[in-house]
């Protein structure tokens, strides 16, 4: 399984496409952290609407099953970025230089035939929600705004993949550890530091470990 990861920036036309991805993607994620904020005041008008005055709000689970696309999809590109994602890398972590930065390359090109079939598939899904104005049983809502997301999310995530391939081609053909605007697995040592810097504060962790 993956571990914690970092994106190295320098001054590259690579690195600065990924930086200017980046915003995009930071945007999508917090818009779908904006939806599950206001799901949260949704959920809690309806429990304490049901429960005080009988009156839960009307279409409750229409929404929640509309909103779940949006947090669902709108943050996979960021997370793609990041490293985030859940992968098996028993093979892929014994693996150094050229050869790694190639493996990663052919698993990236394989992620993206997938997502471009995704794509494809999930356009037709909200182009039939929406030619024959499908909606939700409740209260009608319509649901093509929420299958809409899905391929425009996935879209972002061809972009980002499409960077990385840029990025661990480069790689493959220079060689070298440290290539820019591909996600780095971080050793035991980085990532204790780096999970122990989000709760002490940025730089206390690495201070302490200097000292040590």
């Amino acid at each position: 399984m993956a571990g914690s990861h970092t994106v190295l920036e320098d001054d590259s036309l690579l690195s600065r496409a990924d930086q200017l991805l980046f915003k995009l993607e930071s945007v999508l994620t917090l818009l779908g952290g904006i939806v599950i904020f206001l799901l949260v005041f949704l959920a809690t008008a309806n429990v304490l609407g049901r429960w005080i005055f009988s009156m839960p709000v009307s279409g409750y689970i229409d929404w929640v099953e509309q909103a779940m696309a949006f947090f669902a999809f709108l943050g996979i590109s960021y997370t793609k970025r990041e490293g985030g994602h859940i992968r098996m890398d028993i093979l892929v972590s014994h693996l150094h230089g050229r050869f790694l930065w190639f493996t990663e390359l052919v698993l990236t090109l394989l992620i993206l035939a997938v997502t471009l079939v995704l794509i494809y598939g999930s356009y037709l899904h909200f182009y039939r929600a929406y030619s024959i104005g499908d909606s939700s049983l409740d209260i009608n809502l319509p649901t093509w705004p929420a299958k809409l997301v899905v391929p425009v999310a996935l879209s972002v995530l061809a972009l980002r993949l499409l960077l990385q391939i840029w990025g661990y081609f480069r790689a493959a053909i220079e060689g070298g550890d440290r290539p820019v605007a591909v996600p780095l697995i971080e050793d035991a040592a980085a990532v204790a530091a780096a999970e122990a810097d989000s709760v002490m504060g940025s730089g206390s962790a690495s201070r302490e470990m200097e000292k040590s």
